[in-house]
């Protein structure tokens, strides 16, 4: 579904990522896991288009989309929960997730039944549906978190990527994140998740890639870097 080959990318003159090549099969999760500073957001950065690659391929359902602005990548099915959840603050709840929707609302996208998708959100996500009403930037961070997930659903795409959704919470929260990601994989959902939390990371993936300065150093089925004494050595000591 989603094929990255020998993807370059960075900032001006600065390389962050040399020939990085992944997949993502239709209806698998796949972790991207790695130190802080290895590329992993900036990987996510330049296949939604908030960055130009500077080569290699991207392809989204076999179609080409390195290079693409951001708001094209999503009308052809890409959605990305940012690092730090980026909601619309003084934006309701709900108007948030209709924005996630707003390709489909103007006939970009297959427009389906967005008041279904709308209320399947509230089920997923309990407490958005008791916040409806509130403003976004009155939530909770891991409420925000839930909401940038839900806003990113709700364009029904075919990718979701998901950078970081358990930065800044509290332990409890964090487990209702991977939860909730774990009813997402049940629901065949296209997931690229880069995490902080390897461990839990790898406990929910099918499959694993390790970013190590920019490169991929291992990867391989989930449950084989769980076990891989050097990945847990390096990315599992403290989550175990």
């Amino acid at each position: 579904m989603l094929n990255i080959s020998n993807l370059v990318a960075g900032y001006g003159k600065v390389q962050v990522l040399h020939d990085i090549s992944l997949d993502v099969p239709e209806g698998k999760l796949v972790t991207l896991i790695g130190s802080n500073g290895a590329g992993k957001t900036t990987t996510l950065r330049a296949v939604s288009g908030m960055i130009a690659p500077q080569a290699g391929s991207i392809k989204l359902d076999g179609a080409e989309i390195g290079g693409l602005p951001a708001f094209k990548i999503t009308r052809r099915g890409l959605a990305h929960s940012p690092e730090n959840r980026r909601v619309f603050t003084t934006l309701p709840v709900r108007d948030n997730l209709l924005l996630g929707a707003f390709p489909r609302l103007t006939g970009a996208r297959a427009r389906g039944d967005v008041d279904h998708d709308l209320n399947r959100m509230f089920e997923l996500f309990p407490r958005l549906a008791e916040r409806r009403d509130q403003l976004a930037g009155t939530l909770s961070g891991g409420e925000q978190q839930m909401l940038a997930m839900a806003r990113a659903l709700m364009l029904n795409p075919q990718v979701l990527l998901l950078d970081e959704p358990s930065m800044g919470l509290a332990p409890r929260l964090v487990e209702e994140v991977f939860a909730t990601v774990a009813r997402l994989k049940q629901a065949k959902v296209t997931m690229l998740l880069v995490e902080q939390f390897a461990a839990a990371a790898l406990e929910v993936a099918d499959y694993g890639y390790v970013l190590e300065n920019g490169r991929i150093a291992v990867s391989g089925p989930a449950e084989k870097l769980r076990n891989d004494p050097s990945v847990k050595a390096a990315y599992l000591g403290a989550s175990h």
